[in-house]
Order: structure tokens, then C-alpha cells, then sequence
């Protein structure tokens, strides 16, 4: 297994680390050919993998949130008339930020397809499943409950009157994984073009006894190289890396991974990145030691 850093990508010239740092798990899914591995900050790797069995170009990254600095930011635009590319919604790397995916679905409108929140302040409202989390603790990727104004994912609540300065709270469809298990039959009867073809795809999962966060993107659009992943596919690597929940993101041309300000996958667009309504950023941050520890 050769070990390459993403061309052109080269993160304060460190040295990518030990294809060893990928799950055997994954390795027996994906087969790779060439892989490398990036440690952007105690708590987060990168892992950048090219198969060789299947026409799949990976990048992941692995988040462990049981570390108090270790966390996540919504990042919105904040209006429903603006979209903005993913590494502009990043900010700086001097900000904390080590990492962005781009996040929810949107509507001609440019209005998030489901819930969000940033800060406790909240967006939008229809949506199955969200991933949600706090400064202090653990992750969930759960199924949104209303009652009125107010929400709650797995344990987390939240009212949309009431911002709590707090809650982060990303939206996604279909739900993947729950409790270790396909979700129905991931709309491949209902939706075969989206489900059972191929395409660019940003997801995220959660696993609950390493407790690990991945996050996902396949690159897509490429014939024979990179030629994105379908639903079960997606489902399957997720249960590769361990993962019991998890969630498919907005993808397509808006798939996109930036990594300390660099953009690490290629987007499938003609035009490049393109501008979204809402991208999920992982932090090192040590402010977020003064909250309680992680359960």
C-alpha cells in the first residue's frame, strides 16, 4: 500500500503517517491501493484512500469526541438568500477550525432542506434525522422530535424560541444506519436514480463503542477513477469503520472536504466548489474544556 498525501495538498509539509491508522475494517472494505494518513490535532485524523477493488476515492475523517477540544460548529449563512462555498464558511485555519464538509440539502429558495442550529439558534424544520451535539458531550445521530416550538435529538433538546448559545444541529437525508442496521432499503425501490446509481457523497456516522465520529466524502463523476458510491455502498463502508449510526449529507456537486483551509477533494461541478447553506466544521478548541465532561 503506497502511502500518498493528496496531490497538490501538502498541510505545513508534515509527512503523512502509517497506512496502520486505518481501521482493518475499512481496509478490508474498500481494498485500498494507495492511502495515507494525517493527524490535524490531537483528537482528529484525516485519512485520504483510493481503492483498488472498486473505482472509489475516499477522504475521512476520524473524530474523536471524548476529548474536551475536540468539537463541532454549524457553520450557516445565516440568511436564506446567500449561499457560500464550504472553505469561505471554514474561515481561516487560525480560528480553530481543522476540517469543513458542506452539510444539509437545499431549496431553490437556498433555505436548508431540514433543521438546523448554530449556537442554539435555529433554522428550518422539517427533517426525519439530524446528528446534534454539545460542548461537553457525546454526539447523536437521532430522529428529530417536535413538540411545538421545541425539538429534541436523541437527548439533546432545544427550543426554536430560546437559542442556548450551545446546540449544533446538521440535518440530513436518508438516514443510513440505526442501531447497526440499514435503514429500510435506503430508497432504492422509492428513489433508484439517487439510491442505486453511483454519485458524490458527504456523509457522517457515529460509532457508539469506540465512540468515533467519521465523516465522509466520496469523490464522484470521474469514470474509473472516482465514481462516487451508492447508498448500500455508503451504508457498507460506514459499517466498515464500526459505525452503528449514520447519516447521507447533501452531495453531488455540493460534496466537499477542506482541511486546514486547503481543499482536499475535487468537486464534481464544472465550476468548482460549489456555494451551499450550511457546512459541519470540526474544531480544536480548547474553550470547550470549560464545559462538563463528556458522558
Amino acid at each position: 500500500m503506497a502511502l500518498l498525501l493528496a496531490a497538490g495538498c501538502d498541510l505545513s509539509d508534515r509527512r503523512p503517517e502509517s497506512g496502520q491508522d486505518l481501521p482493518a475494517g475499512l481496509v478490508a472494505y474498500v481494498e485500498p491501493d494507495r492511502a495515507s494518513s494525517l493527524r490535524l490535532g490531537e483528537g482528529v485524523l484525516y485519512h485520504s484512500v483510493r481503492s483498488g477493488a472498486e473505482p472509489w476515492s475516499l477522504h475521512l475523517l476520524e473524530v474523536d469526541p471524548t476529548r474536551c477540544e475536540v468539537g463541532f460548529q454549524v457553520a450557516t449563512t445565516g440568511t436564506d438568500e446567500v449561499l457560500v462555498p464550504v472553505s469561505e464558511l471554514a474561515g481561516p485555519p487560525e480560528s480553530g477550525v481543522v476540517a469543513a464538509v458542506n452539510g444539509d440539502f437545499f431549496t431553490a429558495e437556498n433555505r436548508p432542506i431540514g433543521v438546523e442550529a448554530s449556537a442554539g439558534k435555529v433554522r428550518g424544520r422539517s427533517t426525519p434525522t439530524a446528528f446534534a451535539w454539545q460542548p461537553g458531550r457525546l454526539p447523536s445521530v437521532d430522529r428529530v422530535q417536535w413538540d411545538g416550538d421545541s425539538l429534541k435529538v436523541g437527548d439533546f433538546a432545544l427550543s426554536a424560541s430560546e437559542p442556548d448559545g450551545l446546540t449544533e444541529i446538521l440535518s440530513g437525508y436518508p438516514p443510513l444506519l440505526a442501531d447497526g442496521q440499514w435503514v429500510g432499503d435506503l430508497l432504492q425501490a422509492e428513489r433508484p436514480a439517487f439510491a442505486s446509481s453511483r454519485h458524490p457523497r458527504t456523509a457522517l456516522g457515529w460509532d457508539t463503542a469506540r465512540r468515533r465520529v467519521w465523516i465522509v466524502v466520496a469523490e464522484g463523476r470521474r469514470e474509473g477513477s472516482a465514481e462516487g458510491m451508492t447508498l448500500p455502498e455508503l451504508a457498507g463502508l460506514f459499517l466498515s469503520l464500526g459505525a452503528t449510526e449514520a447519516l447521507n449529507l447533501d452531495g453531488g456537486g455540493s460534496s466537499v472536504m477542506v482541511v486546514q483551509g486547503r481543499r482536499m477533494s475535487r468537486p464534481a461541478g464544472p465550476t468548482g466548489e460549489r456555494p451551499v447553506a450550511n457546512a459541519l466544521l470540526v474544531r480544536v478548541d480548547s474553550t470547550y474544556c470549560q464545559a462538563a465532561a463528556p458522558r
